[in-house]
């Protein structure tokens, strides 16, 4: 677009001022990224509300009897909110933006493209089966796979010579324990759970969590996502329910059995 683009965070704008001094800096077109814009504070989101309508920035000049309210022309630019919880904007904040587009996890294809960029950044030597192997595991996500791909290398420097081949890269990541699908010990450690402690679900998050010494909000938020779009895991209202795919990949015989019935007797 040729234009200048201006990243921050919704935890680093902290107070007004501070999202004042970014919009009035920007030039015309410009783009304003806010990465976590759920973060943004109440007070924060209202000086948003006229520089996304009016492209006009208000501010207060003065305090008591004697303040008086400035209005300040701010070129026309575009804002950009990323947010994993989207439920959690404010709905004047929601509604005033113009698309809002949803962001799924990248195929395997991708992913290995995002790899091969990677390491010819990182100065990494990797044959294609390596990085494949990589982004097998890397369960949809570039953060997860760059991540993979530095332990990797790191192995291969140790081990194979710096060389990240497909045999090579096997072994770096089942020594992380991350197996073929990218579930990590966490992720069979909340399968395990619910199959063999609890014969399957349901069963409560809490309990999960409880049993594994994990933070319920950790499972709910990082690993439950992963397991859902998998087909392992099942939300019931009683509680989270494992899969006959699940069973499946832990090599566990799926005989879940239903619960016995209640006997109605009249009389």
């Amino acid at each position: 677009m040729g234009v200048n683009i201006r990243i921050t965070s919704g935890p680093a704008v902290e107070r007004t001022g501070d999202l004042a001094a970014i919009l009035t800096n920007l030039r015309s077109h410009d783009v304003l990224f806010i990465d976590e814009i759920h973060r943004l504070s109440r007070a924060v989101e209202e000086v948003l509300y006229p520089a996304m309508e009016d492209f006009a920035l208000d501010i207060i000049i003065g305090k008591g009897p004697g303040a008086r309210s400035l209005r300040l022309s701010l070129p026309a630019f575009t804002l950009i909110g990323a947010t994993t919880r989207f439920a959690l904007l404010s709905p004047p904040l929601r509604d005033r933006f113009g698309a809002v587009y949803r962001l799924d996890f990248y195929d395997q294809a991708s992913i290995e493209t995002i790899l091969e960029r990677s390491s010819r950044i990182l100065q990494v030597k990797a044959e294609a089966g390596g990085l494949k192997e990589i982004a097998r595991r890397a369960r949809g996500t570039p953060r997860v796979a760059n991540r993979l791909l530095k332990r990797v290398r790191d192995y291969a420097q140790v081990m194979a010579e710096g060389v990240a081949t497909k045999p090579v890269a096997v072994e770096a990541l089942s020594k992380l324990e991350v197996d073929e699908i990218g579930l990590d010990e966490i992720d069979h450690k909340v399968l395990r759970t619910i199959v063999e402690k609890f014969n399957g679900g349901p069963v409560g998050l809490e309990t999960i969590a409880a049993s594994i010494s994990e933070e319920a909000d950790t499972i709910m938020d990082v690993y439950e996502p992963y397991l859902l779009q998998l087909g392992f895991l099942e939300r019931t209202p009683r509680g989270r329910l494992a899969t006959p795919l699940a069973y499946e990949h832990l090599g566990l015989p799926y005989n879940k059995e239903k619960p016995p019935q209640p006997t109605l007797w009249e009389g």
